[in-house]
């Protein structure tokens, strides 16, 4: 009798042995939570967990448009080079390429091509008798863009938000910049580092309004401020279609003031960089390259792009 009782024991026993496993394995399982209706797990009473905080879609921001002329030299590439990288971090940012030529070259279009970014590549030559020393640069080239931007708009239905800067390709710009920017109501303004003869010019803020400039060279300019210190809501540019940088009548250093003058009053201008008290553009300026060595005739076997 005890014997037919213990190879039944023996019999049971490995499955005994399972069903404890089993058992131990669920019970060391955490319950999941239950979903409120609204996707999120409820506590027992702190009812349901708030959404996370929703991002602003990137189709929703304002387009930042910037215009930059550009004209051949041996640091071209390597200018282009550089504002190419900044560029293709911001988020919806359509870039006006304009030579100061009469025809494309075959560097910049290689160079476009190869860019990563959404590019218009334009070109436009400066009369020669605008290239002598002491008058405006670049007019034509900035102009060029400012005609190709309100043409492409022309035709589409307001609102159309965007943004409009004048990026020259030998700044440097801080990526904080284009965030400051793209709030412009309608002419936005800020510090320049490295400009005028000094480390900064900037304009003078008091209770949120500009008041003044803190400049190096002609105070009395009715907007004394470089040419990469502002920004201009593109539809102040739709609505002054007459709005351009002028020739005739300009002096050095006036064109600045002579454009704004025609799409804003000081009173109006929006500071940026915390009331202007932040440096987040710097006139750079690349050294002027030493070719004392370069041979007349090019000797190498390769023809290199530089």
């Amino acid at each position: 009798m005890k014997s037919l009782l213990f190879s039944r024991f023996l019999l049971l026993l490995p499955w005994v042995l399972i069903v404890i496993i089993v058992l131990d394995i669920d019970s060391s399982r955490a319950p999941l939570p239950a979903l409120s209706p609204r996707g999120g797990a409820e506590g027992g009473s702190g009812g349901a967990r708030p959404p996370p905080p929703r991002r602003r879609p990137e189709a929703a921001l304002p387009t930042i448009y910037a215009i930059t002329p550009t004209y051949s030299r041996p640091v071209q590439k390597a200018e282009l080079t550089r504002l190419a990288n900044t560029f293709r971090q911001v988020s919806r940012l359509h870039w006006i390429l304009v030579e100061d030529a009469a025809a494309r070259s075959e560097l910049v279009t290689r160079f476009v091509a190869g860019a990563g970014l959404p590019c218009t590549h334009l070109h436009v030559p400066t009369p020669r008798r605008y290239k002598r020393p002491g008058l405006p640069r670049a007019t034509e080239q900035r102009n060029a863009g400012l005609a190709w931007l309100r043409q492409r708009h022309q035709h589409l239905p307001p609102p159309q938000p965007g943004v409009l800067f004048f990026a020259d390709d030998d700044n440097t710009y801080s990526l904080e910049l284009f965030q400051e920017m793209r709030t412009t109501r309608k002419v936005s303004v800020w510090p320049v580092g490295l400009v005028g003869g000094r480390r900064y010019e900037r304009p003078l803020v008091e209770n949120g309004k500009v008041v003044g400039w803190y400049t190096g060279w002609r105070a009395d300019r009715p907007f004394a401020i470089d040419m990469a210190g502002f920004a201009v809501s593109l539809q102040v540019i739709l609505s002054h279609p007459k709005a351009v940088f002028k020739r005739r009548g300009s002096q050095p250093g006036m064109q600045e003031s002579d454009f704004l003058k025609q799409i804003t009053t000081v009173e109006e201008l929006e500071p940026k960089a915390n009331n202007c008290t932040k440096v987040l553009v710097w006139h750079t300026r690349t050294e002027k390259v030493n070719l004392a060595n370069e041979p007349k005739y090019h000797l190498d076997t390769v023809n290199i792009e530089v």
